[in-house]
């Protein structure tokens, strides 16, 4: 049975970017050696936040949305089989206007 997942109020929900798994010289990097990645994609984003008068104010962020986020933030889960990553939005550092694939795709097409 496939789960769909909400976010509540200010929460993200993120898919962590995978990192490269070899050097530039083909040296291998074991999973234990791996920092885990600090940027993702929005999976799925909340409505926004109330204020104490009850007025929502909408979220940043939106589903699809490159971010970078703390190290330590929020709580991991599982979905489906999958690891993911519930934050809230003021964990969100930024939102990324180029990755790394993106710079990627664009040599690729020059070529």
């Amino acid at each position: 049975m496939a789960v769909k997942l909400v976010p509540l109020h200010d929460r993200v929900l993120v898919r962590r970017v995978e990192e490269e798994e070899t050097t530039r010289r083909g040296i291998v990097i074991p999973d234990t050696a791996k920092d885990k990645p600090q940027e993702g994609d929005v999976i799925a984003a909340g409505k926004g936040k109330l204020n104490e008068k009850g007025r929502l104010f909408p979220l940043d962020v939106k589903e699809g949305d490159p971010v970078l986020f703390g190290k330590y933030a929020g709580s991991e889960i599982k979905i489906n089989g999958e690891e993911l990553l519930i934050i809230r939005e003021d964990e969100v550092l930024g939102i990324l206007t180029e990755t790394k694939k993106a710079k990627e795709h664009k040599a690729e097409a020059r070529k």
